[in-house]
């Protein structure tokens, strides 16, 4: 087995035991599709960053997620998702919750696929329909 298929069959243990790391989300494209099966991937949302050295906040929040290529295609996304802009049609959602709070929407504000590894990260924004 190639190091590239172990490091792939890695991710789906790290990035999808719901038991460890896997985080469950929902993830909907432009046109209204939704796989309709629990996914799992690595979420993040995260009050406010701040300068290791200067102490000070530089931003006021940043929401991530990262799944599996794999994962998308095996449960009917014919696409992956892509980086919008404001004024572009409608986004990529995706929705999740916190360990305390209830289930928020996002959008996908920038997407930064790695077909090396065959994930996709994706910087997210608070979103309302």
């Amino acid at each position: 087995m190639s190091l590239r298929t172990q490091a792939e069959l890695d991710l789906a243990t790290v990035l999808e035991a719901s038991s460890d790391f896997g985080h469950p989300f929902t993830l909907t494209d432009p046109a209204g599709f939704s796989s309709g099966v629990q996914l799992y991937g690595a979420t993040g949302d995260i009050g406010q960053l701040i300068d290791p050295e200067t102490g000070q906040a530089v931003t006021g929040r940043h929401a991530a997620l990262t799944v599996r290529m794999a994962s998308l295609t095996a449960n009917g996304y014919s696409s992956f998702p892509v980086s919008v802009a404001d004024a572009a049609g409608l986004p990529w959602v995706v929705e999740f919750a916190g360990v305390s709070t209830a289930a928020q929407k996002y959008k996908v504000k920038q997407a930064w696929p790695d077909k090396t590894l065959g994930i996709i990260t994706m910087v997210l924004e608070l979103w309302t329909d």
